[in-house]
């Protein structure tokens, strides 16, 4: 008798990889393509997503940067005008160049001193904020609010005020 093999199922299994790979990839261009569109939307209805404070950063730099290079100064007169002219640009341009490094190095620190920076400010606002609501509470008469202060010890002090009505 000859031994019969049971047939192989190698194809078989190859074919449902095959379709589990075309799955997986069509899941994961699905979920691109909803991303997507959930970020258009979101964009179209707020506006541009805020950007880093290390871009901001960058920005600032850059304009700050082409403003002194564009000053002309009317101080320095007309001889060394063009002198002063390059220093700038050269005192710009190191300054962009030790900026860069920094920033590339370390985005993430400057988004968190912004946010710092943003707690900083509430935190004064909301002092001021304490500080004018006491001073615009304060009683009109204040001489009747010192004498409420006062307590019951009249006349046993150097400060005491006297009425001459």
């Amino acid at each position: 008798m000859s031994e019969e093999l049971p047939p192989s199922d190698a194809g078989e299994k190859d074919a449902v990889d095959e379709v589990r790979a075309t799955d997986a990839d069509a899941w994961a261009t699905a979920c691109a393509e909803d991303l997507a569109a959930e970020k258009a939307r979101r964009r179209a209805e707020h506006g541009q997503p805020p950007v880093s404070a290390a871009e901001e950063l960058r920005k600032l730099v850059d304009v700050v940067a082409e403003k002194l290079s564009s000053i002309q100064s009317p101080l320095l007169g007309a001889v060394a005008g063009p002198a002063a002219q390059q220093v700038v640009k050269q005192v710009v341009q190191q300054a962009k160049a030790a900026v860069e490094p920094v920033i590339e190095r370390n985005p993430d620190v400057f988004d968190h001193l912004a946010a710092a920076g943003g707690e900083l400010l509430a935190a004064y606002r909301s002092a001021v904020q304490a500080q004018e609501r006491r001073w615009t509470s304060r009683p009109a008469d204040l001489h009747k609010d010192l004498d409420d202060n006062r307590g019951g010890d009249e006349g046993t002090g150097p400060g005491q005020r006297i009425d001459l009505d």
